[in-house]
């Protein structure tokens, strides 16, 4: 299992938020790159880089930030945030993004996400987040009556590289993973899920280490690392690895 730390862009400084919510921030570095050089740095093989901005304002707003973590760190870098349309995407892989996350397309044109999955296999991620089990999208500002299960179903054989699974309730309130809905979607589906919100301490990611077999290959993790909760060399001892 990898341990993948998030870097969250607002305004062209890394902060985290509570639950999503935009006026609820946190700003933890003007300089993003540092940041994402200080995880590569512990060992990090990938880091999941989140353009706020570009998520509410449906395109990407901070390109530079994510060009200077890209020049600035070898670790592997997966991108979301604002990406709505093919051409965006081939834009980003361009630039030496690993990874594309698309989450609210996912919803509103899934057979362009699955168009350019197919385009880019393994390079495209979704990003399901969930409230109470059902979709939310558009920088979590609207909630559908889309069931997670039922929308990461819908993308097996997509040639997606993985499911990016956020419990919106828990994300930056370091209280710790929701296992069973994580064990859920990952039962449900055979594409690899990667489990995010919540996550503070080793114990949490002991906690999540059995579902692995059920195909959790990964955690994301933000605050509790900026906070000192959570040591990254030790979370990553513990998975057994930081490379995707």
């Amino acid at each position: 299992m990898i341990i993948i730390p998030a870097v969250d862009i607002k305004n062209g400084k890394c902060v985290r938020l509570r639950q999503g919510r935009m006026d609820e921030e946190t700003v933890f570095s003007d300089d993003p790159a540092a940041m994402a050089a200080r995880w590569a740095e512990a060992g990090a093989g990938l880091i999941h880089v989140v353009d706020l901005d570009g998520a509410v304002g449906k395109q990407p707003k901070n390109l530079q930030s994510i060009r200077n973590i890209l020049e600035t760190v070898s670790a592997d870098i997966q991108v979301g945030g604002g990406i709505r349309n093919e051409a965006t995407v081939r834009m980003l892989l361009d630039m030496g993004v690993s990874r594309v996350v698309i989450g609210t397309e996912a919803i509103n044109n899934p057979a362009m996400v699955k168009a350019v999955s197919r385009e880019f296999p393994e390079r495209i991620v979704v990003g399901i987040d969930a409230r109470n089990g059902k979709v939310a999208v558009e920088g979590w500002t609207r909630t559908t009556e889309v069931a997670a299960t039922d929308l990461a179903r819908s993308f097996e054989d997509a040639g997606v590289a993985a499911i990016n699974f956020t419990d919106i309730h828990r994300d930056g309130m370091q209280t710790g993973p929701n296992i069973e809905e994580t064990r859920r979607l990952a039962e449900a589906v055979s594409i690899p899920i990667i489990a995010s919100g919540g996550v503070s301490t080793l114990d949490d990611i002991h906690r999540l280490l059995p579902l692995e077999p059920a195909g959790v290959v990964g955690v994301i993790t933000g605050r509790a690392l900026y906070d000192g909760a959570l040591d990254l060399k030790a979370a990553i001892a513990l998975a057994g690895g930081g490379v995707s």
